[in-house]
């Protein structure tokens, strides 16, 4: 049986470069600290959804469906605290408040829209290859 693969086993196959502290174990932590908040749906559908142009809040919920209102105010600013979401107040009435990418947020929406892209055109084949598993796995279990 395979061994699972950890954040620290991908840390350890980094070349030196992409590893800011030659692998050690507190960049490890570090990374998948960063890959779990990237990594998670919420985020990734909103840092592809803001790449291009600033949304409001309510727009970014009617467009990421099943998001609840406090699950997209967390992912928000989770998002913020890592640089990779800005938050702009306008004073008007009704208040208006945008959410727009930085240059950091901005940065990661290439590799996102990368597996975006990916997982549309392979979704299909995802799908037969889950059917089959379920199939094969009702006739022996």
């Amino acid at each position: 049986m395979a061994t699972p693969l950890t954040a620290d086993a991908v840390v350890d196959r980094l070349p030196p470069a992409a590893s800011p502290c030659s692998v050690e174990h507190e960049a490890s932590d570090v990374i998948r600290d960063v890959l779990a908040r990237v990594g998670d749906k919420w985020s990734l559908l909103v840092v592809g959804l803001l790449h291009n142009e600033p949304l409001r809040f309510t727009e970014l919920q009617r467009r990421i469906d099943g998001i609840s209102h406090r699950m997209l105010t967390q992912t928000l600013r989770n998002l913020q605290r890592d640089g990779l979401v800005s938050r702009t107040s306008y004073a008007e009435i009704p208040p208006r408040v945008e959410y727009a990418a930085t240059e950091l947020g901005r940065s990661l929406a290439e590799p996102v829209l990368g597996l975006v892209g990916w997982a549309a055109a392979h979704h299909e084949q995802i799908t037969d290859a889950r059917d089959a598993f379920d199939e094969a796995s009702t006739r022996t279990g």
